[in-house]
């Protein structure tokens, strides 16, 4: 149907406006562009942190003294107000990144702390200086904890040299990208799953019995088990896996008055990644988040402390906490 000589004008009109006004975002989206690659790290935090890392990589299982920028874990600004006034607390993975960050919180707030670790013996005496330095004790339990056996003997030495055990923290980890599925072989995948779930239930089933109402188990899952991610079939696998376990569990002992939560973070700057990661991904790690950098282990601990505290988390279990830097862009 032809248009009217009026329509005709109308519609050129419109579609004038319509080019104008396209015009107008454009120019707006250049000058942002150009903005965005000018803008550095969010900085929300107690003191400035990182946006990029040397290209570095690690050996297996990574030792957090050979990264050449050192995580930061000290959370120099949290001051303790005895909310974990003389409990004990077993972390697994504790001799570096997350798990010491939280030994040291823990510490802060009147904890003493058994570090389980596999052998980065070098990490783990200086968690238990950092440990020691807030006037509490730390004993070191080198160990594999996919082992049932040494799963028992770190619970039994941790109430034997510490007197009890109120809060278990599951928190080591395994982890080793692949491109394709079929270069995934069956000892990287067993390795995954030993070390992420069979060590996780080993050490809970161990250290349940010495729990007592009030207690709590505390894991830490990982924004991988909650989106995926296509490189790391089987850690999501593990780390969705270590999720459900946790609300399992937490239904599984409400009755003992024992709280299981999770902490599940996005980026954390530890030796996990530099392990793990190609040394140019390692430089830009963390650098697509909402915040344009990876979280340091400092910023991470104290969801930890929140959820293993009865004076803060009594009404809490069965829950998942995300850390992963904002949602979207």
């Amino acid at each position: 149907m032809a248009q009217s000589p009026k329509s005709s004008d109308r519609a050129e009109r419109v579609a004038k406006q319509e080019r104008e006004i396209q015009s107008e975002i454009d120019a707006i989206d250049a000058v942002k562009q150009s903005d965005d690659k000018k803008r550095g790290p969010v900085q929300t935090g107690q003191r400035d942190y990182p946006g990029h890392f040397p290209s570095q990589h690690l050996k297996k299982p990574g030792s957090e003294h050979d990264l050449a920028v050192q995580p930061m874990f000290e959370a120099p600004k949290y001051i303790g107000s005895s909310k974990l006034k003389d409990m004990v607390a077993l972390i697994s993975g504790g001799d570096s990144g997350i798990g010491r960050a939280v030994a040291v919180l823990f510490a802060r707030e009147g904890a003493d702390v058994a570090i389980a670790y596999l052998n980065e013996h070098e990490d783990a005496e200086e968690t238990k200086r950092a440990v020691e330095k807030e006037g509490r004790r730390c004993i070191l339990l080198p160990g594999e904890i996919s082992d049932p056996a040494y799963c028992r003997e770190a619970v039994e030495q941790t109430v034997a040299q510490l007197g009890k055990l109120d809060i278990l923290v599951n928190n080591a980890a395994f982890q080793e990208h692949t491109d394709d599925i079929g270069d995934l072989t069956d000892e990287h995948f067993d390795r995954t799953i030993k070390t992420n779930l069979y060590g996780y239930f080993y050490l809970a089933r161990a250290a349940i019995p010495h729990l007592k109402e009030g207690s709590s188990i505390l894991m830490t899952g990982s924004v991988t088990g909650l989106q995926g991610s296509k490189d790391l079939l089987d850690y999501s696998m593990t780390k969705g896996g270590i999720h459900a376990f946790a609300r399992s569990l937490s239904s599984h002992l409400i009755d003992k008055g024992i709280r299981v939560n999770v902490v599940a973070p996005g980026p954390v700057w530890t030796p996990l990644n530099p392990a793990d990661a190609p040394a140019e991904d390692v430089a830009k790690f963390g650098s697509k988040t909402p915040m344009r950098r990876a979280a340091q282990p400092e910023e991470i601990a104290p969801a930890f402390v929140f959820l293993a505290a009865p004076a803060c988390s009594s009404y809490i279990t069965g829950e998942i906490l995300p850390i992963i830097g904002g949602y979207g862009h």
